[in-house]
């Protein structure tokens, strides 16, 4: 399926579109592909867009002072991805992004996301949409974080998305989970 066919049956599942509205908010988005390793946004960028995964996957990631990774998201095909903060408060990137597999995106840019937003009403129902339930599901991932155990919270990841378990490195899952790769391989080995 080609990129614009993707995107406008992801957008189809929550906002009715004419077909001349969904080309002109489609002639708003460039394609770009990216290749395993390689990084979209890197700390202290100015970040001057959002990504939508048409296919492969990414990860949006923190490094602290340590040096210790802690991934914030997966994004795998028709997920959305950016540093949010960096984005909408025009402030320079704390989290970085980069490939996990060879990747092709879709980007638009804030300008154009709020213009389109402005111009039509049911790209902005999209929007607020896709922005709750983004928060919705971090809320969820924080609360598990607070109230179950590494291996809980593996399994639900797994039930949750079983592809990922195919995709991405189990380094990079317990980076996710917040733990070691070698806590992980404990629990799975005993």
């Amino acid at each position: 399926m080609e990129a614009k066919e993707i995107l406008k049956t992801h957008i189809a599942k929550i906002a009715v579109l004419t077909d001349e509205q969904f080309d002109y908010f489609f002639s708003h988005f460039k394609k770009k592909s990216f290749q395993k390793g390689q990084a979209i946004i890197t700390s202290g960028d100015q970040v001057d867009y959002e990504y939508f995964v048409i296919s492969g996957c990414l990860k949006s990631f923190y490094i602290n002072d340590d040096l210790k990774m802690f991934i914030l998201q997966f994004a795998m095909p028709t997920w959305w991805a950016s540093d949010y903060n960096a984005l909408y408060n025009q402030t320079k990137a704390t989290i970085n992004v980069d490939c996990i597999t060879d990747a092709e995106v879709l980007y638009l840019t804030n300008a154009d996301r709020e213009k389109l937003c402005n111009e039509l009403h049911n790209v902005e129902n999209f929007f607020r949409w896709r922005t709750n339930k983004g928060y919705i599901a971090t809320q969820k991932r924080l609360l598990s974080f607070m109230n179950n155990n590494v291996k809980y919270r593996y399994e639900e990841l797994l039930k949750l998305y079983p592809e990922l378990y195919n995709i991405v490195p189990k380094n990079l899952i317990a980076a996710y989970l917040g733990v070691s790769r070698e806590t992980l391989s404990r629990l799975y080995n005993t």
